[in-house]
């Protein structure tokens, strides 16, 4: 087993805030962009959370991939998301789709800075 995962924390994102609270709409552009870079959407579930007393309920959006998954969470409030990023590397090496659907990602919220991570996963047999 071999593969590539990324994770980012997205801070101060200057994105319209729909993108940061709209379950439906922020799901079907990953979808988009999953494809976009190369890699295969196989399902997905996208969920507006309730709005706290602070303003409007986050977003849980993933999208289950052949290669594996991508998963985003949002905290409109603080106008921040988590996002990751997972590969296999299972008969091809997907590393490289999986580094551009994070700067996709990066891309569609704008943050004003990232905490980005980066961790092979497996035997590099």
């Amino acid at each position: 087993m071999q593969g590539l995962h990324l994770t980012a924390d997205l801070y101060q994102c200057r994105c319209e805030v729909a993108w940061l609270t709209d379950a439906e709409r922020l799901g079907q552009w990953c979808v988009e962009a999953v494809t976009a870079a190369g890699l295969q959407p196989v399902n997905q579930l996208f969920h507006t959370f309730p709005a706290p007393p602070a303003g409007p309920g986050g977003v849980a959006a993933t999208v289950l991939l052949a290669e594996s998954h991508i998963c985003l969470h949002t905290w409109p409030e603080q106008r921040a998301v988590t996002a990751d990023v997972y590969v296999c590397n299972f008969g091809a090496n997907h590393s490289a789709r999986a580094r551009d659907l994070m700067n996709a990602l990066i891309d569609r919220f704008q943050p004003e800075w990232t905490e980005q991570r980066s961790l092979d996963r497996g035997d590099a047999q």
